[in-house]
């Protein structure tokens, strides 16, 4: 795959835990890094009850609340594949990106899977912090969010709700591949 044919989605998801096996996907946001960017946001009904105190304090969302207003796991999905699908031009490849990728792609891959039998990215997840930590040659300590947007000069605190957290990554991503050259 050259860079021409990769199509970037930022991706960022709140959760009510640690590990989608125990804890429920609440919310996903995604972009384009287009500009303007296209949007993604939808919140999930929980798959389970779950929950760490301090999961939920974190993004404000209630397991309560989106057992009654939140989509179907399954009709959220497929509207997220849908989306995804949508927005990416033909003949490129969608690439999923996120900030600590490995977190966000471990529930999206493993949701898309056990709901769908597929994953719309397939294998392809881009880590926004590997990436600067191989652009700037820095030690994973110095890949803090916080620290990462100090050294750019960005003030882009993280609210932690899903579509703008995917937003502010997104306009970092397009900084760091257009430092690596890309």
């Amino acid at each position: 795959m050259t860079q021409s044919d990769e199509f970037f989605i930022s991706v960022d998801v709140e959760t009510s835990g640690a590990n989608p096996a125990d804890y429920a996907l609440l919310s996903i946001g995604a972009c384009t890094l287009d500009e303007p960017p296209q949007t993604f946001y939808i919140e999930l009904k929980p798959t389970s009850v779950k929950y760490r105190p301090e999961a939920l304090a974190i993004s404000g969302l209630s397991l309560e609340s989106l057992q009654e207003t939140g989509v179907p796991v399954e009709e959220a999905l497929h509207q997220f594949e849908q989306w995804v699908h949508s927005v990416t031009p033909q003949n490129m490849q969608s690439v999923f990106a996120a900030f600590n990728a490995p977190f966000d792609w471990m529930f999206v891959n493993d949701y898309f899977l056990r709901y769908l039998g597929h994953n719309p990215f397939g294998h392809k997840a881009l880590d926004i912090k590997a990436l600067y930590m191989g652009i700037f040659k820095t030690s994973w300590d110095e890949t803090s969010y916080h620290k990462i947007c100090e050294s750019l000069g960005i003030n882009a605190p993280l609210s932690h709700h899903a579509l703008d957290d995917a937003l502010q990554q997104a306009a970092l991503l397009k900084i760091l591949l257009k430092e690596s050259g890309g």
